[in-house]
């Protein structure tokens, strides 16, 4: 593992630097001061993704879905439990594909929910379809 990690303050959006030790003692925004490892989901738009794309080391986990998608549903506290189990390993965010239907297309999602994996801004996995909570676990343990 690297030395340190960049991430991307959820709250200002400032760039801090992290040594690689510190990921899981919730370290704060050297700027803002909000914590930079939260153990929740973030919610994302096209612009957010895109500085998480280009500024983050740490490998992000992208949920496209939708409010009406009934499998959406039945995977969010699960994706939710995951992000508190993971934080600081992985960040896992959602982006909601009715409200950003460009940042949707740009990786072109046909189905929903779709999780993909970046890392280092590069696509690197992609599983569609909702996941029960061993399944999930199991496919992003291969990640960090």
């Amino acid at each position: 593992m690297m030395s340190e990690q960049f991430l991307v303050c959820p709250a200002c959006s400032a760039r801090n630097r992290v040594p690689a030790a510190r990921l899981q003692q919730a370290p704060k925004c050297g700027k803002c001061k909000a914590e930079l490892t939260p153990a929740s989901v973030l919610e994302l738009d096209g612009p957010a993704l895109d500085r998480l794309l280009v500024n983050e080391s740490l490998p992000l986990v992208l949920d496209f879905w939708a409010p009406w998608c009934g499998p959406c549903k039945m995977m969010a506290p699960i994706f939710e439990a995951a992000a508190g189990e993971l934080a600081g390993r992985l960040r896992l965010a959602k982006l909601n594909t009715e409200e950003h239907q460009q940042a949707a297309a740009r990786f072109g999602i046909r189905s929903i929910p779709t999780l993909i994996v970046f890392k280092n801004g590069k696509e690197i996995a992609r599983q569609s379809g909702a996941l029960p909570a061993g399944q999930l676990n199991q496919w992003l343990r291969q990640f960090y």
